[in-house]
């Protein structure tokens, strides 16, 4: 029995390594397509503040965007984002990218203006990507943000994780009926609607939504007091539900890299986690609605407020590695006084 466990423990070890160093190859692909001027924009020290600098709306960013890359790099660039993400959150990705275009019809924009601009999605790289090294990289813009952190074999953190969608459910034209987070707000009021009366007084912390995530931009994030209620408070079917809406989150990432973060929030107890919500107890276009899974490790946000409702922010952080963690940086840091 424990040499089973030792063997399946080593296999997932070699795979997290393996999808690593498919990481580091697929960075330094990405970089040898770039000209001078262009890795002068892109590639920045793994300790600089600018690792730091997180945010999903479109503000100036560093980074090169995918309006200055060719055809090859922009291929190149999407195989690098391929290398950390499951399948279902690439397309995710690229869907979201796409919605600027909606965006820019309903807003009436002329063609000139680049507020809403599919092409403004940035990649930036911390470090110099090998498997004998501390690195990171960065994929931003509008509505996503992916920040990814390797200490030599291995991907140590991909978060904050951030994707949001404007419209959250697409009203007229083309695109009509879609709807990229859907999943995320199907299964939260999942979980919400399997509550008893007494559960949901516990759970429902304000009748009114907030206005964003509370996590926001922060580097550093404040919310020590859990608030909702306990995993442990809940049945089974509804423990159930509240683990699939936190592997959805999860999920955004690789298989082998999710499992490995789903261990650490199971190791780090499940009766720690959480889970609160504000706002409308039921799905409606204009009702506003909030929640949050919250535990030891992790915290999970998502937000439907903006734009009657129609506007959807979420979120996963990993409290122990958020950027990396404080660990990685005083590592690398360490290393580099040799």
């Amino acid at each position: 029995m424990k040499y089973t466990l030792f063997l399946v423990l080593s296999i997932l070890l070699i795979s997290v390594k393996i999808t690593a160093q498919k990481s580091v190859i697929a960075a330094n692909n990405f970089m040898a397509l770039l000209n001078d001027g262009q890795r002068k924009e892109t590639i920045f020290p793994f300790d600089t503040d600018e690792r730091y600098n997180y945010h999903f709306v479109p503000i100036e960013r560093k980074g090169i965007t995918f309006n200055e890359m060719n055809e090859n790099q922009k291929k190149s660039a999407f195989d690098l984002l391929e290398t950390c993400l499951s399948e279902e959150t690439f397309k995710k990705t690229k869907e979201i990218m796409l919605l600027d275009q909606v965006l820019k019809v309903l807003e009436m924009r002329k063609p000139e203006d680049h507020f809403r601009d599919t092409g403004n999605y940035h990649i930036t790289i911390f470090g110099i990507p090998s498997d004998k090294t501390i690195w990171g990289w960065r994929f931003e813009g509008h509505h996503i943000s992916f920040n990814f952190s390797f200490l030599k074999k291995s991907l140590t953190s991909g978060t904050p994780g951030f994707l949001g969608s404007n419209p959250g459910i697409v009203l007229s034209g083309t695109k009509k009926g879609t709807q990229v987070l859907k999943d995320e707000t199907d299964f939260g009021f999942n979980l919400l609607c399997s509550l008893n009366e007494t559960q949901l007084k516990k759970t429902i912390i304000d009748t009114i939504a907030f206005k964003d995530i509370i996590s926001f931009d922060k580097r550093r994030l404040m919310l020590d007091n859990p608030q909702g209620i306990c995993y442990a408070d809940l049945s089974i079917e509804q423990k159930q539900l509240m683990l699939k809406l936190v592997s959805l989150y999860v999920h955004r990432y690789t298989k082998l890299f999710a499992e490995d973060m789903l261990k650490d929030i199971q190791a780090n107890g499940l009766d720690k986690l959480w889970f609160a919500w504000a706002g409308d107890s039921k799905s409606m276009m204009g009702k506003g609605t909030y929640y949050r899974i919250q535990g030891p490790t992790v915290l999970i946000e998502y937000d439907n407020t903006q734009n009657n409702a129609n506007h959807v922010h979420s979120v996963i952080r990993d409290l122990k590695h958020d950027f990396g963690g404080d660990e990685l940086l005083e590592h690398y840091k360490n290393e580099h006084k040799q």
